[in-house]
């Protein structure tokens, strides 16, 4: 498993916060994986988060269900963003997340430069790896980190 995978939920995560989840992995160390959900919106809109009240709409995705009470996001405009991680294929992990909101409000960021998640996937060493070995888990071929606003 690498970062830049992306993984689609089977039938077995049926009833469960990852039923029809595709996963998109952005980090892989010798202490576990992790990954956002790309394809569940979020109920509200960056815009109705108390602290970024002032900021346009733009809209917001389930990440997973651990630490929700966090924003975290991924992009592809390091030219805008500075600080980023390199993921895979252009896609950085992270960075100053104020440049980030400054270049939304100015309508130079969409959904298709940058995705913001509340809450990750996290596993343990090997955890995810069993997951996909028991079936839980299919690495699917090139998707989209980014989506249309």
């Amino acid at each position: 498993m690498k970062p830049g995978t992306f993984l689609k939920s089977t039938p077995l995560l049926a009833d469960t916060v990852f039923e029809n989840s595709i996963i998109f992995i952005v980090e892989v160390n010798d202490k576990g994986a992790m990954g956002y959900i790309i394809n569940k919106k979020y109920h509200r809109a960056l815009n109705e988060l108390e602290e970024f009240k002032h900021v346009r709409s733009f809209p917001l995705y389930v990440g997973g269900p651990v630490d929700q009470e966090h924003l975290f996001f991924i992009h592809k405009r390091p030219d805008l963003i500075t600080g980023g991680t390199p993921i895979a294929d252009g896609v950085l992990l992270g960075g100053n997340f104020k440049e980030a909101v400054t270049h939304i409000n100015n309508n130079l960021l969409t959904g298709k430069d940058v995705t913001i998640f509340l809450g990750y996937c996290g596993w343990d060493r090997g955890e995810l790896e069993a997951e996909i070995a028991e079936g839980s888990w299919e690495i699917i071929g090139k998707e989209t980190p980014f989506q249309e606003n």
